[in-house]
């Protein structure tokens, strides 16, 4: 029986990837590993599955040098100080609150009663830190989706305690958007109706109007599998899009709307470059050319565009935006599967092969 399941799965794959495999302009032909004819990732200086940074997007090496002190020495006082530093409006302190809870979730996970306790610590000896209060409400929403399942009692008595949190954190730093961003993804488990999502959407919004992440966490909201349609969301995104000024990333707001709605079974040949498609992809592909090298929200962006331009085929343009964020692979679309690196890796490495069998080199990709 096993047999039978292990040929079924390869012909699902074949029948996925073999017409891709077998294109005659630009065919692919796959090659043993260590044969001359295999392409090799590394000399474009990618690096190996098991060295890719699962935890952030892109690098942030301030975070990434306070959590290995907090959790070296399970002493809060580094990510406060961290977190203190943050502007308020700035993306990186909605991206650094979410990655110290995630921390903290999964050391409870790996050590539970023990695991995650300098979070603890420090709400119980900093009760008024804004930084630890909103650390602690993300820290409830990721224990909810994590340990218990959506619509049982326990995952509602979780993220009811999160509200609570979320608005305890907000009377603690009023300018403050995180608080209600977190409050965003409590809307979404709790099924708020519009009309109270809404007011906390207008809470965010009147703190950062341009928020990136915010827009990701409400675009949730809005699909289909949670409370909205495929049309309400497409609504949401392009209108965010629409009135993005130049340099925004909002303008690839779309694009996630899209991915958010992929069919689980495409049957359509051609459908990653039809026009809904292809549209939603330029315009994600302006929001990354016109965006500050600095922001923190445009690793998320091309490694959505990654998943689009592999699948439609457009093989040097996935190509120039793996450059920019290969090792670092926590973000959507790689994070929706149980081990995010093989999953980027794998799609990695079709792309330098298919961008070699049509003619690409290391020494005709910029970095």
């Amino acid at each position: 029986m096993e047999i039978l399941w292990v040929l079924l799965a390869l012909a699902m794959l074949f029948a996925v990837l073999g017409p891709v495999m077998m294109r005659r302009r630009g065919g692919i032909r796959l090659a043993l590993p260590g044969s001359p004819d295999a392409a090799d990732p590394e000399a474009y200086g990618f690096l190996r599955q098991e060295q890719q940074d699962v935890r952030m997007p892109g690098p942030d090496h301030d975070l990434v040098d306070v959590l290995d002190v907090v959790q070296h020495t399970q002493d809060w006082r580094a990510a406060s100080q961290l977190l203190a530093g943050t502007d308020k409006s700035d993306e990186l302190r909605w991206q650094r609150v979410q990655a110290f809870a995630g921390a903290a979730s999964l050391e409870l996970k790996e050590r539970p009663g023990v695991g995650g306790g300098w979070l603890r610590a420090w709400r119980a000896e900093q009760p008024k830190d804004a930084g630890g209060a909103a650390v602690h409400a993300e820290f409830l929403v990721q224990q909810a989706w994590r340990t218990s399942a959506a619509g049982t009692d326990e995952f509602r008595i979780i993220l009811e305690e999160a509200r609570k949190a979320a608005g305890e954190a907000a009377l603690l730093a009023p300018g403050d958007p995180v608080p209600y961003i977190v409050e965003l993804a409590v809307a979404r488990g709790l099924g708020y109706p519009p009309e109270q999502f809404d007011r906390v959407w207008a809470q965010v919004i009147d703190r950062a109007p341009q928020h990136m992440g915010a827009h990701l966490a409400a675009l949730q909201y809005w699909c289909e599998k949670w409370h909205g349609s495929r049309e309400e969301a497409d609504h949401f995104a392009t209108t965010a899009a629409a009135r993005a000024p130049h340099g925004s990333l909002l303008a690839a707001l779309p694009l996630f709307a899209v991915y958010e709605h992929l069919p689980e079974v495409n049957l359509v040949q051609g459908f990653y470059r039809s026009e809904v498609v292809t549209k939603a992809v330029e315009g994600a592909l302006y929001a990354v050319h016109s965006a500050r090298a600095d922001d923190p929200m445009l690793a998320h962006v091309r490694h959505l565009l990654i998943l689009f331009l592999i699948r439609s085929e457009r093989w040097a343009e996935a190509m120039h935006q793996l450059v920019h964020v290969d090792g670092h692979v926590g973000a959507i679309p790689w994070t929706a599967v149980h081990d995010p690196a093989a999953e980027y890796v794998v799609h990695r490495n079709l792309a330098v092969a298919a961008y070699e069998a049509n003619g690409g080199s290391p020494a005709t990709l910029p970095h």
